[in-house]
């Protein structure tokens, strides 16, 4: 099997006449976490919503496991194994953390549109929920209703409720946005830990994250590929500095 589990192409997307993303070869290698960075208005949002099949190439090709989804929709690809974060925490806020697992569980047993099971049908679940509630360290929190979580338990509570759609790929958006130095710590050391047998593509823009855990970086600016490779080789690229300027490039001269 190719070391690649998800490439692109020339991949490109214009709105109206406006180019967002232009020819951009990206190579995801299997089991790696994998950064997507830029400064603002680069195209990652745009190069996320490619990957994840909310937006339609203009032209190129996104390839999974050699096999070509340019056009395949969401629901298609989230069967195959691909399987999206949000930036803004997507749970159900008045189920239990326990139920939200539940939820993402319940595909395997082909009732994915019936929300409302019986909780004798659901209890079949629970023990697969609950170890995946201990791989994000919520197990004590089970019984909880999720909007009464902190942000930062949310954040977990949604990586395990995609945990539960058994993914290959994770696409994670921003997960450590809005967060304290406290929840930071805790979700990245969550990410590499339920990073082991998986591979993970994530848009983040703390930079401290980013060279704590990511193998690989790519450095989208004005749509278009600027860099690729380890922390250190980007960070060192003269051109990924000019493009951050300010403030950004000093978070990545901190991050060292």
């Amino acid at each position: 099997m190719s070391d690649l589990i998800l490439q692109t192409k020339n991949l490109s997307k214009e709105f109206k006449g406006y180019t967002a993303l232009k020819d951009v070869n990206l190579a995801v290698r299997r089991g790696h976490i994998h950064a997507l960075i830029g400064p603002n208005g680069a195209g990652k949002t745009t190069c996320f919503n490619l990957l994840s099949k909310f937006l339609v190439p203009s032209s190129g090709q996104i390839l999974f496991n050699g096999d070509d989804i340019s056009r395949a929709r969401p629901a298609q690809i989230a069967r195959m194994g691909v399987i999206r974060s949000f930036q803004i925490s997507a749970v159900f806020a008045h189920l239990t953390v326990l139920q939200n697992v539940r939820i993402g569980l319940q595909r395997q047993l082909g009732t994915s549109f019936y929300f409302w099971q019986s909780e004798r049908a659901l209890s079949r679940l629970n023990d697969r929920a609950m170890q995946l509630l201990a791989e994000v360290d919520l197990a004590g929190f089970a019984d909880s209703l999720t909007v009464d979580l902190p942000y930062g338990r949310k954040r977990a509570l949604e990586i395990a409720t995609t945990l539960a759609m058994e993914p290959e790929l994770m696409l994670l958006d921003e997960p450590t946005q809005g967060m304290g130095h406290e929840d930071v710590q805790r979700v990245t050391e969550l990410i590499k830990k339920v990073s082991a047998g998986r591979t993970i593509l994530m848009v983040e823009h703390n930079m401290k994250v980013v060279s704590g855990i990511c193998d690989r970086i790519s450095v989208l600016q004005r749509g278009a590929m600027l860099a690729e490779g380890s922390y250190a080789e980007v960070s060192a690229n003269a051109q990924v500095m000019e493009a951050y300027m300010g403030t950004e490039a000093a978070a990545l001269e901190g991050a060292q």
